[in-house]
């Protein structure tokens, strides 16, 4: 398995040639793309040829609206590591610019689909769009497939509790701060990955001291309190999160402080990536420090129950 980034206008290394493909955002790579994932790799099996996902680095929307572009749900690493993990034999990052984007469907599908990939088999979800302004469906990709010989699968929506998964499902549980629904279209547990910096500190002076996560790239989930699972350096820690801003000490700005349950050591600098398994309860301001830590101390034995940890 491999993973490659070029530009739509180079040719793609031979291992990623003549096999099946699927085309997409793959925001979040949640059950519903690895369905069309598992479905690539029924027809490479097929065809003789590696099952493909084709991606794009920036979003199109990033291109062409970056004021309208929402926080991403995974980062492209993430998207790839995800792509491949869900069974892809390689994963192809196309670099997004505006020519890419001006291709109309057919000549997307001319140029792309055929002329870079040599595709034998095309793999797309029910709600598949290509092309400038997004003009091309599945009717049209099926028929142009159709024409040029290569087979074709339109993948049904993947539902889960009477509706189908998608990437703005997922935005939608984790804007309720509701992780678990979250977890459940994703087939994994919600993550966010960043770098520790430094922060005010007042943590350790009360006896729970956290790591500020910044440059987080991805959506945030609901401000409140979670319990979390946080890796480091390929370690995982049980932990508590808080989301938003530190109310208590007349804080307003939002934060994203992680204390890691029975660990001592210096974390600044290092990277951590935070795994959200459940909401605890909401922000709140305390009258003061004593209430603060009696809440905290409940947050962390609820985080205990929940991670199961003794």
């Amino acid at each position: 398995m491999a993973s490659f980034t070029l530009p739509w206008t180079a040719l793609p290394p031979p291992e990623v040639v003549g096999g099946a493909v699927t085309v997409g955002n793959f925001d979040g790579v949640h059950r519903g793309h690895r369905a069309l994932v598992a479905a690539a790799n029924h027809w490479a099996a097929r065809v003789g040829g590696p099952a493909v996902a084709v991606t794009f680095d920036p979003s199109p929307l990033h291109v062409l609206n970056p004021a309208a572009a929402k926080p991403p749900l995974s980062t492209h690493a993430a998207r790839v590591h995800d792509l491949l993990a869900g069974g892809a034999a390689h994963v192809v990052t196309l670099q997004t610019d505006a020519a890419l984007l001006s291709l109309s469907p057919e000549a997307f599908f001319e140029d792309v689909v055929v002329g870079l990939f040599g595709a034998r088999a095309v793999v797309e979800g029910y709600n598949f769009r290509f092309g400038r302004g997004r003009s091309g469906d599945v009717a049209l990709l099926r028929g142009l497939c159709t024409r040029a010989g290569i087979a074709f699968e339109e993948v049904p929506p993947l539902v889960v509790d009477g509706t189908a998964v998608s990437s703005s499902r997922v935005r939608a549980a984790l804007s309720d701060g509701d992780v678990v629904e979250a977890a459940d279209l994703l087939g994994r547990a919600y993550r966010i990955s960043g770098t520790v910096v430094t922060g005010a500190r007042r943590g350790r002076t009360i006896g729970f001291p956290t790591a500020n996560l910044g440059h987080v790239q991805t959506l945030l989930p609901k401000e409140g309190v979670y319990a979390v699972r946080a890796v480091v350096g390929g370690v995982t820690h049980p932990a508590a999160a808080n989301v938003g801003p530190n109310l208590t000490f007349g804080d307003d700005a939002r934060k994203i402080e992680i204390h890691l349950i029975d660990f001592t050591g210096d974390l600044y600098g290092q990277e951590m990536t935070v795994e959200f398994a459940a909401r605890l309860r909401d922000t709140k301001p305390f009258a003061g420090v004593a209430e603060l830590v009696a809440q905290l101390e409940k947050d962390v034995a609820a985080a205990r129950q929940i991670l199961s940890i003794k």
